[in-house]
């Protein structure tokens, strides 16, 4: 049952957050949605392995025996799911910068935060 809750939050999040990206007119709160919507698909990615009563992946030995032979290999967490993530929490922190600067250079070309205004000037040019 907590999986499934985590998965509705998760996509209820991102629904949330896409709606507020298209409807907002300010430029730093579109770079916040937009990581929004990145967490929302890592909570989402990360709930499909999680199951209670499962252990970490990375123990190799428990006392001298194998960890496998302990625990049994049902028992155990895919790693999968959790090595995706990582990369795309890093690739989310990329873009998270790209966008950022982005922002800082059409500030300081245009002096504001507004899509619109942004645009209106950049045609004036």
């Amino acid at each position: 049952m907590p999986a499934n809750i985590i998965e509705i939050s998760a996509i209820l999040m991102f629904i949330i957050s896409f709606y507020g990206l298209i409807s907002t007119k300010n430029i730093i709160k579109s770079i916040i949605f937009i990581v929004l919507m990145e967490v929302s698909v890592v909570m989402f990615w990360l709930s499909f392995g999680f199951s209670l009563g499962q252990l970490p992946p990375i123990l190799s030995s428990i006392g001298g025996m194998e960890y496998i032979d302990v625990v049994g290999i049902e028992n155990i967490a895919d790693p999968f799911p959790q090595a995706l993530m990582i990369t795309a929490i890093i690739i989310g922190l990329s873009i998270t910068a790209v966008n950022t600067i982005m922002f800082i250079t059409l500030y300081r070309k245009y002096n504001t935060i507004d899509w619109d205004v942004a645009k209106e000037r950049s045609l004036t040019e």
